[in-house]
């Protein structure tokens, strides 16, 4: 004769437990389901306009390099910043980046700055080189090129770049 079975599908302590936190759940989700309802509703983003400009600087191209390989600015990588038109690239300028890992001074401002499409190309290969970075050869990535649109050329771009040995990033800031 058993006296109790002791298997976990009939632990009385284990079935407390999870009954407990179901309704503790439940009335969590309960909570606020009901404070959600109270809440404004949020506008929807504005995505017509760019980010929020920057008081007192004009319309402008800049970049921002990040190794997130070392932990640093991207200091001395060299870019090079082409228009496209008709689906044939213009080299417009090459720039070594600023020891804070920003293009300095701006890839385009004043009457360089105009609507249209462009493209960076970053060398990474060039840059790991020469901080002498242990990685397998051939690199994975070589050349990084971003490729994007002014749309409107009264409003300031800014284009931070995070970027490693096998992956990179970018966004519009501003």
């Amino acid at each position: 004769m058993r006296d109790k079975d002791t298997s976990p599908a009939f632990d009385v302590n284990r079935r407390r437990f999870a009954l407990q936190s179901v309704a503790l759940g439940g009335s969590m989700l309960m909570a606020k389901t009901a404070l959600a309802a109270d809440a404004p509703a949020s506008p929807a983003p504005n995505q017509t306009t760019g980010p929020v400009q920057q008081d007192g600087l004009s319309p402008r191209l800049t970049m921002h390099g990040l190794d997130t390989w070392h932990g640093t600015p991207a200091a001395g990588m060299r870019v090079e910043l082409f228009a496209i038109e008709g689906g044939r690239s213009t080299l417009l300028r090459t720039i070594t980046l600023a020891a804070s890992g920003r293009s300095e001074p701006p890839l385009l401002i004043d009457d360089t700055y105009r609507v249209g499409t462009y493209e960076l190309l970053l060398h990474a290969d060039e840059y790991f080189a020469a901080r002498k970075a242990n990685l397998p050869q051939p690199l994975f990535l070589s050349k990084i090129p971003l490729r994007f649109r002014i749309t409107d050329a009264s409003q300031r771009i800014h284009l931070p770049v995070l970027f490693g040995p096998w992956s990179y990033n970018y966004y519009r800031g501003s």
